[in-house]
């Protein structure tokens, strides 16, 4: 049982897929003993994302400050954003940095341009290949764009192109461009996610697995977060321990939080 545990990425009901308050999510982070979590809604660029009712930026930051108010002396709550996409409208996803202090910035690729989030797709052993390699690329121009503080989900596709169609992926066929997106991140000082989501899921791996986090620690990456990618507060807390354990074994003797944008280093113990 590790004592510093942390959840860095959780959605409320203000994400278009979530499904409880920002208050269940706190309430369920300190029934499972957490030092502190983030709420980190979604705000995603894409037509298809639309056909939800629009993201309330300002009510959704103004509920995650109450919480971080109300439970002060319990837990630590921290105002953050997933931003999926960022690079496909960088005024819009500017503009939202911008209208808030926010604590965390979670930055994501959930689709390509000119196609539908992975999730949606459908794939074979043609598409395979040419998804994954327009994916990384982008995942490129994400970083270099770095209006984020951790990179979430690095292989987000896997967890439908293997988990929900038994399509196996040789991620070192993309080494070169995986590495040229660690290599981006270290050099302007961003944190790597471990998304534990996927340990439940059909793909029984983290986001990404062990090999990429262990890749990004010999490249002289620093900063590693630990989300679990919790859409019900009941999945609060689901993965983190062996999240922490993953990070220890592949060479990390912290995890990072961010307060105000600024990253800091918590003991894995």
């Amino acid at each position: 049982m590790y004592n510093n545990l942390y959840d860095l990425h959780s959605h409320s009901i203000y994400s278009f897929d979530g499904n409880h308050t920002c208050d269940d999510m706190v309430n369920a982070a300190i029934q499972k003993k957490l030092k502190g979590i983030a709420i980190t809604d979604h705000f995603d660029i894409g037509e298809e994302y639309e056909q939800y009712e629009p993201f309330d930026d300002e009510k959704q930051f103004n509920d995650v400050i109450k919480c971080k108010q109300k439970y002060n002396n319990i837990i630590n709550v921290y105002a953050g954003i997933e931003i999926g996409q960022g690079i496909h409208d960088k005024k819009r996803c500017e503009a939202l940095i911008n209208r808030h202090s926010y604590d965390f910035i979670l930055g994501s690729v959930h689709n390509i341009r000119n196609t539908s989030d992975f999730y949606y797709l459908e794939y074979n052993g043609d598409n395979v290949g040419v998804l994954l390699n327009k994916y990384f690329d982008e995942l490129i121009e994400l970083a270099e764009w770095g209006q984020f503080d951790s990179l979430a989900h690095l292989t987000y596709p896997v967890r439908y192109i293997t988990g929900k169609y038994g399509i196996n992926v040789d991620l070192s066929i993309y080494q070169d461009k995986i590495d040229a997106v660690l290599e981006i991140l270290i050099k302007k000082n961003k944190a790597l996610e471990i998304n534990t989501s996927g340990l439940f899921m059909e793909i029984n791996d983290t986001l990404p697995p062990a090999p990429i986090i262990k890749r990004y620690r010999k490249m002289g990456g620093k900063y590693i977060t630990i989300g679990s990618d919790s859409h019900y507060a009941n999945k609060v807390c689901q993965g983190i321990e062996q999240g922490m354990c993953i990070a220890k074994e592949c060479g990390f003797d912290y995890i990072t939080i961010f307060e105000k944008r600024q990253p800091r280093l918590i003991t894995i113990q």
